[in-house]
């Protein structure tokens, strides 16, 4: 049979220069979003007595919408600043080989800085490795969840507004429309109390379309800031990712199961064989799936010879049956000759 070895598939020897990797800077994503709010500011500036006069159509309802728009602002910024300690800590660790001796201990990477302690050659088993994974995933995701709803309720306010100008452009316009006296005859009267009171239902459409602007506007800038905070989470996350499946010792996980599989099944090498693409989609990373293709090649060869051994026993105990068969037949024919034999001589 062909030995599989287990050496081979754990990490034990890690890639080559992993003490040096480095998780990137997320100050590139803080600098993009200074640079659009900039570019929004530029924009406002230019149109600002036409934003100043949809401001001044409802203050109350527009100053609520710009003020959880410059809420989510913050917020979002603080997503990005907040990798950066992070970050700090993590090429820190990476120098000096020891998080005892880093420093503050991290936030995001809290579950990490525990199960690294004082080691800096480390194995992780795939387990380990998904464990940390998901608890900075989720860590990451619930840091965002209030920005999100920002987004959303910036898109509330201004359909608010637009209703609420909506039902007061409809009470002006009938409030207009009870007022016209026909029966005196002066058609000058007639439109002048017309021009006065247009002026309700204009005031109540200024109302209506300066919030839905202004709604819609402040949801387009925080969802784009957003979008650059995920991206620098991801790229964080990703990094992350990879120098963790470097240091993954993905036999650790293997090795009991090849131990039995000796004695296993079609059932039971079909279970293997699920079980190692879990681990490979689980694993990530160049590494761990050079690993399974060598894993697999091995288990391959193992079952392929354990087949050739059955078969070629099958061979030997048909051929050891025809054998006895063909013994039993000659023992037969020398007893019938034998008894003949007797017979004859009797008489």
């Amino acid at each position: 049979m062909e030995n599989v070895k287990l050496a081979d598939l754990g990490s034990t020897d890690n890639v080559s220069g992993s003490y040096a990797y480095k998780l990137s800077s997320p100050m590139a994503f803080f600098w993009t979003m200074v640079l659009f709010l900039v570019i929004v500011g530029f924009i406002v500036a230019i149109l600002f007595r036409q934003a100043q006069v949809a401001f001044l159509h409802n203050p109350g309802l527009n100053g609520l919408i710009v003020g959880v728009l410059v809420v989510g602002i913050l917020l979002v910024f603080n997503h990005v600043l907040m990798l950066r300690p992070e970050v700090r800590w993590f090429n820190h660790f990476r120098a000096v080989g020891n998080a005892d001796k880093v420093g503050r201990n991290p936030r995001l990477l809290a579950p990490m800085r525990a199960l690294l302690g004082n080691r800096r050659a480390m194995q992780l088993s795939t387990a380990t490795l998904r464990s940390i994974l998901d608890s900075i995933a989720t860590r990451l995701d619930e840091s965002r969840d209030t920005s999100r709803y920002l987004i959303g309720l910036l898109v509330f306010l201004g359909l608010l507004g637009t209703f609420w100008g909506l039902i007061g452009t409809i009470g002006s316009i009938n409030d207009v429309i009870q007022g016209l006296d026909a029966g005196t005859g002066d058609s000058g009267d007639i439109l002048s109390a017309l021009k006065s009171g247009l002026s309700g239902p204009l005031v109540g459409m200024g109302t209506a379309f300066s919030s839905s602007l202004l709604g819609l506007s402040g949801s387009l800038i925080l969802g784009f800031l957003d979008l650059q905070a995920g991206r620098a989470q991801n790229r964080f996350y990703t990094e992350l990712e990879n120098w963790l499946s470097s240091v993954t010792d993905v036999g650790s996980d293997i090795a009991p199961v090849i131990e039995n599989a000796a004695g296993a099944s079609s059932e039971d090498v079909r279970a293997l064989s699920d079980y190692l693409r879990k681990i490979a989609d689980e694993g990530g990373g160049q590494r761990s799936v050079t690993a399974m293709a060598n894993l697999a090649e091995g288990i391959q060869g193992l079952v392929k010879n354990m087949r050739n051994e059955q078969q070629m026993l099958r061979d030997w105990i048909e051929a050891q049956q025809e054998e006895a068969k063909s013994m039993r037949r000659t023992l037969d024919r020398l007893a019938d000759r034998i008894s003949h034999t007797e017979k004859t001589g009797s008489k």
